[in-house]
């Protein structure tokens, strides 16, 4: 498993300084089924807008 997961979103809950991501899990999802071609096929679905609760 990664040691760092870096996210350049600083609007996310979960962005710390560093570009660090503090969640304890990430979930990636892809829209191409299980398969993805290149990083544009795929979203992090662990995002949360850092104004909602």
């Amino acid at each position: 498993m990664a040691k760092d997961v870096l996210c350049e979103v600083r609007n996310c809950r979960y962005w710390a300084e560093g570009n660090r991501c503090s969640a304890e899990a990430i979930y990636v999802v892809s829209h191409a089924g299980n398969m993805a071609s290149d990083s544009t096929e795929t979203d992090c679905k662990t995002f949360v807008p850092a104004h909602e609760a």
